[in-house]
Parts: C-alpha cells; sequence; structure tokens
C-alpha cells in the first residue's frame, strides 16, 4: 500500500467511525443565506432529547444553491413577519442543493414544534414529501447533521426522533418523509 492510499484510507476510517458519510456534510452559515438578525435568541442549556422533523412544504424544492437561498430567507420572513417568531422557526435547513444551512444553529432554541421546542433539534427539509421522499443526499445530510448534534454534545445519545405531525396535528412532515424517518433508529411512536 503507497502513502496517498494509506492516508485516504485513514482518512475513510475515521470518517466512518465518526459516523459520518464520506462526504463531509456542508453547514452553510447563516451569512451565506442573507439571514436577518434574530430578536432575542433564546439558549438551550445541554443536550436536548429530540429532533423534530419537518418539511417546508414548497411544491418544487429547491436545486441551486440560488433557489434554496431564496426560499430560506422567504421562510424566516414569513416567520419573523406574519408568524410573529423571533427568527426563522427551524434550527437547520436540510436543502436540494446538498447542502445544509444553518437556521437558528445548535444551542438555541427553535419555534417549530409547540411543547418541544426547549427540548428539542428541529430540522426541515425544503419541499413536499407528501408523495415522495426526499433525495438520498437530502437524507443522508440529515442522518450526518444528527450524528454531529450527538458528537458535539447537542443531542443527547438516546435521543428520540419525531415527525412535525407528532407534535401536533398537521400532516408534516408529508407521508413519503414520514415513512422514511419511521425506519430510522431513533424514531418512536409517541
Amino acid at each position: 500500500m503507497n502513502t496517498s492510499t494509506a492516508i485516504n484510507f485513514v482518512a475513510a476510517l475515521v470518517l466512518c467511525c465518526l459516523g459520518l458519510s464520506a462526504n463531509a456534510l456542508q453547514i452553510e452559515p447563516r451569512s451565506s443565506w442573507g439571514a436577518v438578525a434574530a430578536r432575542s435568541p433564546s439558549r438551550i442549556q445541554g443536550a436536548v432529547d429530540y429532533v423534530i422533523i419537518h418539511h417546508s412544504d414548497n411544491p418544487n424544492g429547491c436545486s441551486t444553491s440560488e433557489q434554496c437561498k431564496r426560499m430560506i430567507k422567504n421562510i424566516q420572513s414569513d416567520h419573523k413577519g406574519r408568524r410573529n417568531f423571533s427568527d426563522i422557526g427551524y434550527n437547520f435547513i436540510v436543502a436540494g442543493d446538498g447542502k445544509v444551512y444553518e437556521g437558528r444553529g445548535f444551542g438555541l432554541q427553535g419555534s417549530h414544534a409547540p411543547n418541544y421546542n426547549r427540548k428539542s433539534i428541529g430540522i426541515v427539509f425544503i419541499g413536499n414529501f407528501e408523495r415522495s421522499a426526499p433525495s438520498a443526499q437530502m437524507l443522508q445530510n440529515a442522518k450526518d447533521l444528527i450524528e454531529l448534534a450527538k458528537q458535539r454534545g447537542y443531542l443527547k445519545d438516546n435521543y428520540t426522533l419525531f415527525g412535525h405531525r407528532q407534535t401536533k396535528a398537521t400532516s408534516c412532515p408529508g407521508d413519503a418523509l414520514y415513512n422514511e424517518i419511521k425506519t430510522w433508529p431513533h424514531w418512536r411512536q409517541n
């Protein structure tokens, strides 16, 4: 085995042991999509117990960074304006351009699931997932994000995964996405 092959093998082994895919997760900061500053953000102390999965219900989703950033900015405008949230409601956004975008980020309380906001990380997939599931890349990005949250101490190892519909009367995150997350190890019936 030559040196280059050995280095690549070790790098793949490290990523595998960390639970991250070989395509390292790319989290775009709030500044990348032009986020407006939050009004009085509320910190969460310690690791949370839940991950709540949502969909944005945008019929066509997004496939380019330009489209995705525009949609995220529109979601923030709606949340801060019409809904009077202090910021975009979600902690992270999984987009069709292959990226994860920071919403509120780690360690901050979201506004995405009544009675769970103080004890969860809210992850939204951009698109409508009633009939078809998100791409394999989007699903992997969400799994990698969850693993990263555990590694960084923001999520308990024995966390529970819910679809938004398990926290209130809604069809979110869509039937296809809900059926997908029901196969993930930490999903629980409530």
